[in-house]
């Protein structure tokens, strides 16, 4: 599955140094705008305790977790819609990605420069709000046109069309992002075929100081403040210190080391697990002694669509999925104990794969 998030945000906000703490990779981070000229591929493994749970009943000779591909996106600039600094390399990578991470910068510190000269993460976003806005200001005026143009014959459908388009434009014109328009669902496939790069699910990081982790500081209060209508998750990051747990040896040691700073885990894991969210991804696992492995899948899908995860053949030649829900794997800890107590349903084609399902699967070809 090849969905992807991508990291955004203005030059020297720790938009490197978060992408190489999520992905152990080694992009270059450095004090100047436009460090990253070209976009960063990295890919992420989910941290999943169900899991290594179910490693710790089976005992695999393999344990394989699921990923996540992750893009460092060059740090957008004021005037970046009309091409200015890297403006149209920035848009068109974002226009490749799934979801967005913006990264905020919430930290005082005279050694990074701001490019702006000043850390004021409500008015970084609203720069980058702003260019990614007048980008899709463009692209609906010319479906607008072209939806009118359809419509001057009288025929209604048409009609209704152009008058969702023209509101799109007027939420938009109003410098609001196309992910809050109220009424996307009166013409969803219309309103997915435009493409916009507001219409991208986000989550908000701020990256701040080490004191400042766990409760923020009086940027985060503030940016918080001006999201609050947009219904996205903010995380509190510090993105230096997240590199240095990057480096440290052992899981072991890096435990220690977030422990130390008053956390459960590391932060990069709530970046991760929140960009699978926004994707509308769920796992299902598949569990026996040669791996115990997790697999990716939308939200939504049937048994045949997750076997064809596995192998295409799988998805064509479905006979039937034999299911055991994670909780009832939890309890009895052993497949051969789950059917035992008759917590192994037989499922069909029309079964709805749920987050945390085990599964094995029935084909022929």
């Amino acid at each position: 599955m090849s969905l992807k998030c991508g990291i955004v945000g203005l030059p020297n906000v720790g938009k490197s140094t978060l992408f190489n703490a999520l992905t152990s990779a080694k992009a270059l981070a450095a004090n100047y705008p436009f460090a990253t000229k070209d976009p960063n591929l990295g890919v992420i493994t989910v941290p999943d305790q169900r899991l290594d749970k179910l490693a710790e009943f089976v005992d695999p000779e393999k344990v394989i977790p699921t990923t996540v591909e992750i893009l460092d996106i060059a740090g957008l600039i004021k005037g970046a819609s009309q091409g200015e600094g890297l403006g149209n390399q920035f848009l068109s990578n974002i226009r490749e990605v799934d979801a967005i991470v913006h990264v905020v910068r919430c930290f005082e510190d005279d050694n990074v420069i701001h490019v702006v000269g000043k850390v004021d993460p409500v008015s970084d976003k609203e720069i980058i709000d702003t260019e990614l806005i007048l980008k899709d200001l463009e692209t609906v005026e010319k479906r607008l046109d072209k939806a009118k143009k359809a419509a001057k014959g009288g025929d209604k459908a048409e009609l209704k069309k152009a008058e969702f388009v023209e509101a799109v434009y007027q939420h938009l014109e109003a410098f609001n992002p196309a992910r809050t328009f109220p009424s996307i669902e009166d013409n969803i496939e219309l309103f997915k075929e435009m493409f916009l790069l507001t219409a991208k699910p986000i989550i908000y990081v701020c990256n701040v100081d080490e004191s400042s982790v766990i409760d923020g500081n009086v940027h985060t209060t503030k940016f918080k403040e001006r999201i609050k209508d947009e219904n996205a998750e903010v995380i509190l990051i510090s993105a230096g210190i997240e590199a240095d747990i990057a480096e440290l040896d052992t899981a072991e040691e890096r435990m220690e080391f977030v422990q130390e700073m008053g956390l459960s885990e590391p932060g990069v894991n709530k970046v991760i697990r929140s960009c699978y969210s926004i994707l509308n991804l769920i796992t299902y696992f598949t569990a026996g002694k040669k791996e115990v492995r997790a697999w990716t899948v939308l939200k939504g899908s049937k048994a045949p669509q997750a076997a064809g995860v596995i192998h295409t053949d799988f998805e064509k030649g479905f006979i039937r999925a034999e299911v055991i829900h994670y909780e009832d794997y939890l309890a009895y800890k052993s497949e051969a104990a789950c059917k035992d107590a008759g917590k192994l349903n037989i499922e069909g084609k029309e079964y709805t794969v749920l987050d945390g399902d085990v599964m094995h699967f029935r084909f022929n070809v």
